[in-house]
């Protein structure tokens, strides 16, 4: 079976698509793949992409534009379209869409639902898979006429290869392009705090991270910062890591959450949307209530205090800590998370989709 990947702009940066096509179903083969698909590292391409998109958001809004997120995909020798968090404009194929977030099915006007609703209603559109229950639950209360259409396919990872880790150290990680908007500066904070506080802790931070942040903490030469880097790169750094603080205020899924459980790294995070869904409190992670936060670019004490407290338990008590690293990899290896998980459900979408058509 032929599947053409649809993805807006043309392009992806996304992990969920990666993922799809480098651990493929069985007797599936991804048309329009695009070469280098996957989490952008070069910082100047990643800037450019996010500029591109504030660009296009700003001008709609400030237009007043209601344009739905839909796209046309070639005529070719393919039997489905899958259409990465967009809309297939094609009436000639089935087509499924998955949505990371409701927000995803417009280029601007999301509160205007009837020209989308247009398009969930065609006979053609298939399938609308939602990363979520919590987006399912969106969809739904947004679109109750499709709601027989909608179901959750979770984001899946390759389980890695075990590493043994150094039992005497524990390595705290942050992980975050977008630093502030991700909690970068509050989990930045916490471990400059831990790293004093006991004496086999330190801490490892990778993303965009401003000048002013590594001339802050420069004199804790227990933290150790790097920028954008490939992603193989990036999950060496979680092979070294022990605990996983990251607010996350910005997430609507994480892939990071996943890559953490992947590697048996319980994660210290803060409430947000879909959060307690992909977090099993006190099994895979701790998840704090979340303050009214004024400026993610200043230094919360609420919110620290609280991931400082939740850290210290787990670099307290080994036997917490290795139990909540078993629950994380069991997730990725054959939960929720898996790739047999997903492709299993991914297959029975397809399958039933040509058999009908």
């Amino acid at each position: 079976m032929k599947v053409y990947m649809q993805y807006p702009l043309g392009i992806s940066d996304s992990q969920y698509y990666k993922s799809m096509i480098d651990n493929h179903p069985e007797n599936i083969e991804y048309i329009n793949t695009l070469k280098g698909i996957g989490m952008i590292h070069n910082k100047r391409k990643f800037l450019l992409l996010n500029l591109l998109k504030n660009i296009v958001r700003t001008l709609t809004n400030k237009l007043g534009l209601i344009i739905p997120n839909a796209h046309t995909s070639p005529v070719g020798d393919y039997d489905i379209i899958h259409c990465g968090h967009c809309l297939s404009k094609n009436k000639n194929k089935p087509n499924v869409i998955d949505v990371e977030s409701l927000w995803q099915l417009w280029i601007s006007g999301c509160d205007e639902r009837e020209k989308v609703l247009e398009y969930l209603k065609r006979d053609n559109c298939k399938r609308i898979i939602a990363w979520t229950e919590s987006t399912k639950q969106d969809i739904i209360e947004k679109f109750p006429e499709v709601k027989n259409k909608v179901e959750v396919i979770y984001y899946a990872m390759k389980y890695p290869k075990e590493t043994k880790k150094n039992d005497k150290e524990i390595t705290l990680f942050f992980s975050g392009r977008h630093f502030y908007s991700k909690g970068g500066l509050h989990a930045t904070e916490a471990m400059d705090r831990l790293t004093k506080k006991y004496s086999n802790v330190k801490g490892i931070i990778n993303g965009v991270i401003p000048k002013e942040i590594k001339e802050k903490y420069s004199k804790n030469k227990k933290l150790k910062f790097y920028g954008l880097m490939p992603h193989k790169k990036v999950l060496k750094l979680y092979e070294a890591a022990d605990i996983f603080v990251y607010p996350g205020y910005s997430d609507s899924f994480g892939f990071v959450f996943i890559e953490a459980m992947a590697y048996g790294i319980p994660t210290v995070t803060v409430d947000g949307y879909a959060r307690k869904e992909i977090i099993k409190e006190d099994r895979t992670g701790f998840v704090l209530d979340r303050p009214i936060i004024l400026n993610i670019k200043d230094i919360e004490e609420t919110i620290i205090d609280d991931i400082v407290k939740k850290t210290s338990s787990l670099i307290e008590n080994e036997e917490l800590l290795n139990n909540m690293s078993e629950e994380c990899r069991l997730e990725v290896k054959q939960g929720r998370f898996s790739i047999q998980e997903r492709n299993k459900r991914l297959s029975k979408v397809y399958k039933k989709i040509t058999i009908k058509k």
